[in-house]
């Protein structure tokens, strides 16, 4: 009697993303997106201003419910299990809005024990993720006075906080000074190799090229092209893909009262 080998199941996506779908009155916001993130990848996301990037994130983290469509994490349907897939989940949301009258040594901590971390644990992890994002001295000083730059990397901490499998970070370097943004591509990067899967919305094309290993360019609510950073460019760079699949570039003819000097 011979036995045949069971086929290996293939790995289950960070983030699956199955026919998402949202309207805003007549406007068709995001028009059936699919979509796996590979568990491990650091995945660009990018587009025009209005092609659906922040709404497709909200929906697949649980800010915002889809009209149709399912999204899934590590398997997890976020909107059937939201505990349960948001413990996995660390989400820094474009256009943050804060609890920005604590500090900023306040505000890692209250989201660290909101997600029911011992308190020790706590202290010691914002301690370390101040220092890594350069703001052990201003642990004091409130939410509310920091800066656009500090303000992001403090909701950065937040979402790190509980070591989540999968980060879904909107613009994230937006804001960010060139240190501090180097800094936390250096975290993010060993996150990443150590096993964890990072999601960015960017609209920086040669951030993502330098950054990332998979990429998807969505315009106008739906996918145009997805796969790795080299089959999507094909042998191009990121940006000047990006306009031949996007279109819409205008030309620049007129304006010659610019050129009167």
């Amino acid at each position: 009697m011979t036995f045949e080998r069971p086929h290996p199941r293939p790995p289950v996506p960070a983030l699956a993303l199955r026919g998402l779908a949202k309207r805003f009155g007549t406007k068709i916001a995001v028009d059936g997106i699919s979509l796996d993130v590979p568990t491990g990848s650091f995945y660009g996301i990018v587009g025009p201003n209005g092609a659906g990037k922040t709404t497709t994130l909200s929906m697949a983290t649980g800010l915002l419910r889809p009209d149709f469509g399912t999204a899934l994490v590590h398997g997890v349907d976020v909107w059937q299990r939201p505990l349960e897939a948001k413990k996995l989940m660390g989400v820094l949301p474009d256009g943050v809005r804060l609890f920005d009258r604590l500090t900023g040594e306040q505000l890692v901590s209250y989201a660290g024990l909101l997600r029911g971390m011992d308190r020790e644990v706590v202290a010691s992890r914002v301690a370390e993720l101040l220092a890594a994002l350069d703001l052990s001295q201003d642990a004091g000083t409130l939410v509310v006075d920091y800066s656009a730059g500090m303000t992001k990397k403090i909701a950065l901490a937040s979402a790190l906080i509980h070591a989540p499998r999968l980060l879904v970070l909107d613009e994230p370097f937006e804001s960010v000074d060139p240190v501090s943004a180097a800094n936390i591509r250096d975290i993010l990067d060993r996150y990443v190799a150590s096993g964890g899967t990072v999601i960015v919305s960017s609209h920086v094309m040669d951030l993502v090229q330098r950054m990332c290993d998979h990429v998807a360019v969505v315009a106008a609510g739906r996918v145009l092209a997805a796969g790795s950073v080299d089959e999507v460019r094909a042998g191009e760079s990121l940006e000047d893909r990006f306009v031949q699949l996007v279109g819409g570039r205008s030309h620049t003819e007129g304006l010659e009262w610019l050129r009167t000097f």
